[in-house]
């Protein structure tokens, strides 16, 4: 199986050049002799970057198919330019042990436009009482490397240092959803101004920051990785400054709508605007861009978090919080951190595929450009625009908080190992 993309630009560096695909493997950059049975992508100056990776969606799957389906979650990542994703714990049932794992990897080999990498609960049924069978599950078929409670903080401090100590042996990331529950009791909006003004319960910036400090600090004392998913404030953006600066292993993430929505978005009370932690301050987003631009932040995931219309388009506070991302991902970063000139692409390949590879310990994603490496790349067409529409999405849900807006940046074509799995808009 060949493939030959024509005149892309890596990296949106230099001139075009052919870039060959031979079985899975970049084996020629530069004038290349066209196999006769070669697919040919006319990339015609588009920036070739490596396939995107995805620290943090929700593919619903088991339980919640009515709203996405690793099927479904797979075509809308890799129409995003990701080549995996990690697929997060909080299904029914919770995925808290072997069996349901690997179901999930097994799913997600099935459908084979992704590779997906279930993430282990932390805690059995999410309910920060005792300790999953993460060993059972790192050593499962699945291989698990992340696990979360996502959607819930692991809120006591013994059973999460339990956690990041036992981690230590496996090699594996704990990756926390800070949130202080007893500072967010009925919290249904960023704690401010507007919040007040509108009626809505506060979620104060303090229940973010505080459990990253406390688990920086545990995880500086028992040597492991902590990731934090979704940092939402600045406050939170310092604190992971002070503890890198300290050689503690923590990463973190950003979501796009933390990029680039705030709580301006409150006064229409349109429940797509709902998400946790919630939209903040215009101040907020500028300070989180500076951070992933110096690199505080590691990398940007998604938070893709399909509802269906009975848990979205109801009154505010029965509403479920989240939005979906796989799809609008690359343009959200294109608008807030290309535009900008926050990042260049590479910084793109860095934020969207390197750093989430490296944290997510996948050794053939988030791979250079170059000869002899795996062909799992995105091509990008950065001048390209296009109209969000949430039921033209691949995914069952259509709760994109972009509706009807015109953003830049396409992916054009999508290949996992060499296989094109996304094209011009198309599955396969």
């Amino acid at each position: 199986m060949s493939t030959l993309i024509k005149g892309a630009r890596p990296y949106g560096e230099g001139d075009p050049v052919d870039v060959l695909v031979e079985d899975g493997v970049i084996t020629a950059i530069g004038a290349v002799d066209v196999p006769e049975d070669a697919e040919v992508i006319e990339a015609n100056g588009q920036v070739l970057l490596p396939g995107f990776v995805d620290l943090h969606t929700h593919l619903r799957e088991p339980g919640r198919e009515d709203t996405e389906t690793i099927d479904t979650g797979s075509a809308a990542a890799a129409l995003g330019g990701y080549t995996a994703v990690f697929a997060m714990a909080n299904t029914d049932p919770v995925a808290d042990n072997a069996v349901i794992v690997e179901h999930v990897w097994r799913r997600g080999q099935e459908v084979g436009l992704v590779d997906v990498h279930p993430v282990g609960a932390v805690t059995v049924g999410l309910k920060g009482e005792k300790l999953a069978e993460l060993g059972t599950m790192a050593n499962s078929q699945a291989r698990v490397k992340v696990f979360s409670d996502d959607g819930l903080c692991v809120a006591d401090p013994l059973l999460m240092r339990r956690a990041l100590e036992y981690s230590t042996a496996l090699d594996v990331v704990i990756a926390q959803h800070a949130e202080e529950p007893r500072l967010t009791v009925g919290a249904q909006a960023h704690e401010g101004e507007r919040a007040a003004r509108l009626g809505y319960t506060g979620w104060p910036a303090a229940a973010e920051e505080s459990i990253v400090a406390r688990d920086c600090l545990l995880a500086r004392h028992a040597k492991a990785r902590l990731h934090v998913c979704h940092v939402s404030t600045s406050g939170t953006a310092d604190v992971l400054r002070w503890a890198k600066d300290r050689g503690t292993k923590v990463s973190a993430e950003v979501t796009p709508h933390h990029l680039l929505l705030t709580d301006e978005r409150l006064g229409t009370y349109d429940p797509v605007n709902k998400v946790n932690p919630p939209l903040r301050t215009q101040s907020d987003t500028a300070r989180l861009r500076a951070a992933l631009a110096d690199g505080t932040i590691d990398c940007v995931a998604t938070d893709h978090a399909p509802h269906a219309v009975q848990d979205k388009d109801t009154e505010w506070s029965a509403a479920r919080p989240g939005m979906l991302g796989l799809q609008t991902a690359l343009s959200i970063v294109t608008e807030t951190m290309v535009r900008t000139g926050l990042l260049d692409w590479r910084g793109v390949a860095r934020v969207l595929s390197e750093r989430p590879a490296e944290i997510g310990n996948l050794a053939d994603q988030g791979r250079p450009i170059a000869v002899g490496e795996p062909a799992n790349l995105t091509l990008v067409d950065p001048d390209a625009e296009w109209t969000v529409r949430g039921a033209e999405l691949a995914s069952i849900a259509a709760n994109t908080p972009y509706e009807g807006m015109r953003l830049p940046g396409v992916v054009t074509a999508t290949l996992l190992r060499g296989r094109i799995t996304a094209r011009d808009g198309k599955i396969g």
